[in-house]
């Protein structure tokens, strides 16, 4: 699938969701617990190809990963819930704010149901903590003094991690370049 047929197509699963006034609410944290892990921020996710327009989208994230099931909220700019993502160990469900719902077995499936192009969703769950043993699939990795990998290429993903917390990184990289499309995920982590 070409690069303009990817982001049209999220930008038209995006503006379709719009247009249906998400007003969803944000699944509300409930007492952390030490098998919880919880990230909220904000993505950005840029495409390019020559000769065209750049494409945009942005908007926040809550992302809350306890005991095997992760849900995983997209908001736009407003804060209007655009999508929920909800992984257990058997499934994978996306529910748009239109109500609308696709389901997969796995999150990567999902996304490749939604858009059409696979991203990586299930490595994310890695990728957002401070990753200290590399997976088999990175390639050139790279270290912090702490020991921290803060580099990596995966899955024709090239990952950088920065600016680190207790829980991870706190800004997340994503970058990949498929003939002549460059895609860039940008993901900012506000508060934990």
């Amino acid at each position: 699938m070409s690069g303009r047929l990817f982001l049209g197509g999220l930008f038209t699963a995006l503006l379709m969701v719009l247009a249906g006034c998400a007003t969803q609410t944000p699944t509300a944290p409930e007492g952390v617990s030490g098998s919880e892990f919880v990230r909220n921020g904000r993505f950005a996710l840029r495409a390019e190809e020559p000769n065209q327009a750049p494409e945009a989208v942005q908007g926040g994230f809550a992302w809350r990963d306890a005991n095997g099931r992760l849900t995983l909220d997209l908001s736009n700019p407003f804060g209007n819930i655009l999508a929920r993502v909800l992984v257990e160990p058997d499934q994978a469900t996306l529910t748009q704010a239109n109500g609308e719902v696709l389901r997969a077995t796995d999150p990567d499936g999902l996304v490749q149901k939604a858009i059409g192009q696979r991203v990586p969703v299930r490595d994310l769950r890695q990728w957002l903590r401070s990753p200290l043993r590399a997976l088999p699939t990175m390639q050139q990795i790279n270290r912090d003094d702490q020991g921290r990998i803060v580099a990596f290429e995966q899955n024709g993903w090239t990952v950088e991690l920065t600016r680190f917390d207790a829980q991870g990184p706190r800004l997340l990289v994503l970058s990949r370049a498929e003939a002549s499309q460059q895609i860039v995920i940008r993901l900012i982590v506000d508060t934990p």
